[in-house]
């Protein structure tokens, strides 16, 4: 299966119409085992380290790349996996949990504005400010913490910050940040296997948190919400891809595929050597061979 056409399959352009319940936690695609994907990926990791290094270089393009899923998804492992290839210095990764005091002070998307990429880099956000209506829309009590005037907060404030985030999206794109957003799509029951296994498996005890627990018990909520968050932010210039999470080699090769289609449709290349700065090279050549 082409790199492409794989992305394409789970990207959302258009979420008028979506609905969750059309996409499978366990497809794998056209692909039947690990070892059947294990050479397209590391292609695919290849292939972006090339085209990371002429972004870097070329200095016009900034790419954001949003993770968000519901525990035990495999956020932190995807990326470490997916991004192994790449050059660290062109790569910021930036993990947000539970807002602090500080950033309670301040509008929703402040603390994740802070952290764009730069230019010629390739931002990540492990979770992002779509907390703000996923775990602050299914515990609502939460908004009491931002110390929002309540006069602010109406039945309409979920579509609001919607709509704060489309113009926000858009805003970053008309400006030269690309950003590409994942869903990792696990399911209620592979979910439960992953948690089982952190409290049978001593090397992964770190891993669990009693918290995990309690939000398994709104997971209608969640998934509720998820809908409702890529039908209302899904657009052709800040598209959602919905990945299959539940065989984790599957989600590292459908969301390498997209990244590496994401850089190759920017056409990044090596900046062109003008002439004034050829002849410079030579003249350093020419230098360096009589020492």
């Amino acid at each position: 299966m082409k790199t492409a056409k794989l992305a394409k399959s789970y990207r959302i352009d258009d979420g008028k119409h979506f609905r969750l319940k059309d996409f499978d936690p366990a497809d794998t695609g056209l692909w039947d085992s690990p070892e059947s994907a294990a050479e397209k990926l590391q292609k695919d990791i290849a292939r972006m380290a090339d085209l990371q290094n002429k972004l870097y270089a070329q200095d016009r393009w900034a790419i954001l790349l949003i993770f968000q899923a519901m525990d035990a998804a495999g956020k932190d492992g995807t990326i470490k996996h997916v991004m192994s290839g790449v050059n660290p210095e062109g790569v910021q990764v930036h993990s947000f949990k539970a807002p602090s005091e500080v950033e309670l002070q301040h509008d929703f998307l402040w603390r994740t504005t802070r952290h764009l990429p730069e230019r010629g880099h390739i931002g990540i956000f492990n979770r992002s400010y779509y907390e703000e209506v996923l775990v602050v829309r299914v515990h609502s009590k939460l908004l009491e913490n931002e110390r929002i005037p309540s006069s602010l907060v109406t039945k309409n404030i979920w579509d609001e910050r919607f709509e704060d985030i489309r113009c926000f999206e858009r805003h970053m794109e008309r400006n030269g940040t690309v950003i590409r957003k994942f869903f990792l799509h696990v399911s209620k029951q592979e979910q439960k296997r992953r948690f089982l296994a952190r409290l049978e498996e001593p090397k992964k005890n770190w891993k669990f948190s009693a918290a995990d627990i309690h939000e398994r018990e709104y997971w209608d909520d969640y998934q509720q919400a998820y809908e409702e968050m890529i039908r209302h932010t899904a657009r052709k210039h800040a598209p959602w891809y919905v990945i299959p999470a539940d065989n984790k080699w599957f989600t590292h090769l459908v969301i390498a595929a997209a990244i590496v289609e994401t850089l190759e449709d920017l056409g990044v290349a090596y900046p062109e050597v003008s002439p004034g700065k050829r002849r410079e090279l030579q003249a350093a050549r020419k230098l360096l061979e009589k020492k």
